[in-house]
């Protein structure tokens, strides 16, 4: 293959620095680079940004953020309960939990296939690469599932990926925030709210 002047492996390898997990082959399509790829990347990054806190999202009922207690998958149903949990991931150092399961989310949605394709090298490179700050903790399992399934990307790429993150909330972060200042004062404020204004 000859070479471009800009590295002297070829353009499909992952770079050497990766310590061995991320030594897979991608198609040529998913790596190369160029000036479009900054524009898409704001544009999807902004959407996956959206709705950070729970004054920016619709607001919950009282009855809707007890139910929250009830279990992880009806904080996750509701927009709400995604946004007010999302804002205490993020005072734990762990929003791109969120924002990488919003993003297979999203993913899955599409059928265009070559959208698609930049999408998944988009998460690839966001919360996957052992390179961003954005990674997500996955195990070396998972790791390999998701090097094989980028030589064909489909919307299910991330599949077993995103299962896992979903699970470390549920089990990790999900107690924490029911138990958190933060969850508690809303639900204060809520039941105030709803409060008949004393005489």
């Amino acid at each position: 293959m000859a070479h471009n002047g800009l590295s002297p492996e070829p353009i499909s390898r992952q770079p050497a620095a990766t310590s061995g997990r991320e030594n897979v082959l991608i198609p040529h399509s998913l790596t190369v680079r160029n000036e479009d790829e900054t524009i898409q990347r704001s544009t999807f990054e902004s959407r996956t940004d959206k709705t950070t806190n729970c004054e920016e999202s619709p607001k919950p009922t009282l009855e809707d953020t007890r139910s929250w207690a009830m279990s992880f998958e009806r904080v996750m149903k509701s927009a709400a309960g995604r946004s007010c949990f999302r804002q205490f991931l993020r005072t734990e150092f762990s929003e791109e939990n969120m924002m990488f399961w919003l993003a297979c989310e999203e993913l899955k949605k599409e059928t265009n296939k070559t959208v698609v394709e930049e999408k998944v090298r988009q998460i690839y490179e966001d919360f996957i690469s052992i390179l961003s700050p954005k990674e997500v903790s996955l195990d070396s399992r998972v790791r390999e599932v998701i090097n094989r399934n980028m030589l064909e990307p489909t919307s299910h790429t991330f599949d077993d990926a995103q299962q896992q993150i979903y699970t470390l909330m549920q089990r990790d972060s999900y107690p924490r925030f029911i138990n958190s200042s933060a969850y508690a004062d809303l639900l204060k404020s809520l039941e105030e709210s709803q409060s008949p204004a004393e005489p």
